[in-house]
């Protein structure tokens, strides 16, 4: 009999654990999730809502054979131990493990570690603890709202108005840019003026700006009102003060999951779903030179704290690699809202430097750990330090300033200055009373601009704040609003780097109809209740199955209102008739875009491509040269193609564009004696090559003209 069992969720983590520990554990995976709420019974919700929400629970498809292997290593286990993620998913996967493997319900089978090292896990299986039933029960509540709002509201809106799905989280997610394109659309731009002047002195250049006018800011909204003040200005600017001051700069808090998300995508061009894929692979271990180590804490935690003996290790690194003087105290703050079950994300070993494992690493997983890893030093680093200069001249009432900086210390910025830009400039010497007159002024036209469109790093900061989702699901968020076809990521011009989140009609239409049916529900406020409650839940202070009914009797009249009174909007004819039923061709929104279908659907399965050559005529049909039944044009990732009517039965796919046939040259190929033909490469160039291609790849090569 195996002694002891560990199941973790990842195969590459079991793999990294199992180096670790000795013959007598034996470590397995079980691919994440095991179970999920059924899709029978009423309305498909797998959840009895009219008996205190009790889910019906179903081993996933494709999880079935997995189960019956883990069923089977328990069985000849003597110690299993469930070491998921630590985290309510991971909880509730460790209950849903433990209840199809037969373990007794009040068993210390649970082991919880924050990174994949040896003495982290080595520690977890000294300390097992039993299934925190209040963190299962916290995502168990979270798992059956999204459950009922999304089946409930997706159905509605694909009935209504052809609209794929909604959800608790992403459809404010998407009312926020949706928000912020109405904003944009019916801003008012106004003009404004600022007066600006270039002194020099001690052959320096010096911008100053105007600051105060008769003791008060300026407002100047043309430039007649700009000209008024620059032609009471005299000859003589005087200097009124000199103000030198010591600041400091303190270094940034360790990476949360958000503002990792945030600054890998402003800093690395790497969008949230990659970050956090970049992440999973560095926390669950990479192989160094033999030695497989997890080189990160674990990547979905919302605190900046760290632990003691990293905080110790750290500093001793610091002192021998920079200096006494560049050590500095450690500081954490975690909002309201944090959970504050993990370590912020940092390196396991302090001594693991991005460039020593740099030769382990792809680019991508180098750039992110190099990121983690600079951050997390330099958030124990000292403040770096600049000496500020303000100047004030004046002139008949009219105040301009100016300011200089100068670095005195480095400190943090000695290792995150890749990743954070400091400016200095440096000003010459003033005296205050000294009397300027080498300035020249000119005036600026202005315009306010709008707010603008929400990027990938904005939203997530934004989501954050207001406590919408967990910053472990931003990802999942952002990727499902796109992939609906509510939003697209687009840079506003050629020019530009940075790309920004525009709503579609489509989006629109869904925001609309959600804020007028169910404004009290999908909301920011609303939404961000729901994380506050599930905290409670996950506290033990809520009991879940209240807050469901108090939840449910809400939402469920709104749902049933919105049927009776949203009004459907009709599908878009084409003008054509379908060529195999006879019925109306009508405009739909697939996964890949607009297509063409017959209003007969799911009795009449013809389909065309929206882009067909001849979408405006009638579509002609071709035979499968498999089964012989009709085939249908459908639209794939690489454009229309060929598809059987009997799909899935009948999987046969013919390109839609026929291929050129060769064309006959007359002439011999020298190597074989076939005959040479014209053909069309891939590229749409014309080439001459042998008939007897592939058996023969002779090409013939026209003679470059001489140069005169």
């Amino acid at each position: 009999m195996q002694k002891n069992l560990i199941i973790v969720e990842s195969p590459s983590k079991s793999k990294t654990i199992e180096k670790y520990l000795g013959s007598d554990y034996k470590v397995v995976s079980s691919k994440g999730h095991i179970c999920d709420l059924a899709t029978r019974g009423k309305e498909g919700l797998g959840v009895d809502v009219d008996h205190d929400f009790e889910p019906n629970y179903t081993i996933n498809k494709d999880k079935k054979d997995v189960v019956k292997e883990l069923q089977k290593l328990a069985a000849g286990t003597e110690n299993v131990f469930l070491a998921s993620d630590p985290d309510r998913e991971g909880e509730a996967i460790a209950w849903h493990l433990a209840r199809e493997l037969g373990l007794e319900e009040n068993a210390l089978n649970r082991i919880v570690f924050h990174e994949v090292t040896k003495p982290a896990v080595i520690e977890a299986l000294k300390n097992p603890r039993t299934i925190d039933m209040d963190l299962v029960s916290s995502q168990e509540t979270r798992r059956i709202l999204d459950r009922i709002i999304g089946f409930k509201l997706s159905k509605l809106l694909q009935k209504k108005i052809q609209s794929k799905s909604a959800g608790r989280v992403q459809s404010v997610a998407l009312k926020l840019i949706v928000d912020r394109e109405k904003e944009i659309r019916d801003f008012v731009c106004e003009e404004y003026w600022t007066i600006h002047g270039n002194l020099k002195k001690n052959r320096k250049n010096v911008e100053i700006e105007l600051s105060k006018v008769d003791g008060s800011k300026p407002k100047i909204q043309n430039e007649e009102q700009a000209n008024e003040i620059i032609n009471r200005l005299v000859e003589d600017y005087v200097v009124s003060s000199v103000t030198k001051k010591a600041k400091k700069k303190q270094p940034k808090l360790p990476f949360t999951t958000s503002t990792m998300q945030q600054e890998a995508s402003t800093k690395l061009n790497m969008g949230a779903k990659k970050t956090m894929s970049v992440a999973q692979k560095l926390y669950e271990g990479v192989s160094l030179g033999g030695t497989t180590t997890g080189l990160i804490t674990y990547m979905r935690s919302d605190s900046t704290r760290l632990s003691d003996i990293f905080v110790q290790d750290a500093k001793g690194y610091i002192e021998n690699e920079y200096g006494k003087k560049y050590v500095g105290t450690y500081k954490t703050k975690n909002n309201t809202n944090s959970q504050d079950a993990h370590e912020a994300i940092r390196p396991t070993d302090i001594n693991n430097t991005p460039e020593s494992v740099k030769p382990y690493l792809s680019n991508d997983e180098y750039r992110l750990y190099s990121m983690i890893y600079a951050r997390t030093i330099a958030s124990l680093m000292a403040a770096a330090s600049f000496d500020v200069t303000s100047v004030t001249i004046v002139n008949d009432g009219c105040e301009f300033k100016t300011t200089g900086q100068v670095m005195t210390f480095d400190g943090y910025t000695k290792v995150y200055s890749k990743y954070e830009k400091q400016t200095e400039q440096m000003l010459p010497e003033f005296v205050e009373g000294e009397i300027i007159q080498e300035v020249t002024i000119e005036k600026k036209q202005h315009f306010t601009e709008p707010p603008s469109r929400y990027t990938e790093a904005k939203l997530i900061k934004d989501l954050e704040e207001k406590s919408i989702g967990r910053p472990s699901t931003y990802a999942t968020i952002i990727d499902t609003i796109q992939k609906r076809g509510y939003v697209s990521l687009e840079k506003q011009t050629e020019t530009s780097k940075t790309k920004v989140f525009i709503p579609s009609e489509q989006g629109f239409l869904t925001n609309e109809s959600l804020a007028e049916y169910f404004q009290s529900v999908i909301n920011v406020k609303y939404t961000a209740s729901m994380e506050g409650s599930l905290d409670k839940i996950a506290e033990g202070q809520l009991d879940n199955i209240s807050y469901l009914h108090e939840f449910y009797d809400k939402f469920n009249p709104l749902v049933l209102s919105a049927y009776d009174k949203m009004p459907k909007k009709e599908l878009e004819p084409v003008g054509k008739t379908c060529p195999q039923c006879g019925g109306d061709l009508v405009f739909r929104n697939g996964k890949f875009g607009k297509f063409i279908s017959c209003i007969n659907f799911p009795t009449c399965h013809y389909t065309e491509s929206q882009e067909s050559e001849n979408a405006d005529q009638p579509q002609e049909t071709k035979e499968c040269p498999t089964c012989g039944k009709n085939m249908v044009i459908k639209k794939g990732r690489f454009g229309p193609f060929w598809a059987c009517s009997d799909y899935p039965t009948c999987k046969t796919i013919v390109s839609l564009k026929e291929k050129a046939k060769p064309e006959p040259t007359g002439e011999m190929c020298p190597e074989c004696g076939k005959e040479l033909v014209k053909r069309k490469s891939r590229f749409g160039n014309f080439f001459i090559g042998c008939s007897n291609y592939p058996k023969c790849k002779f090409i013939k090569k026209e003679p470059k003209e001489k140069k005169k």
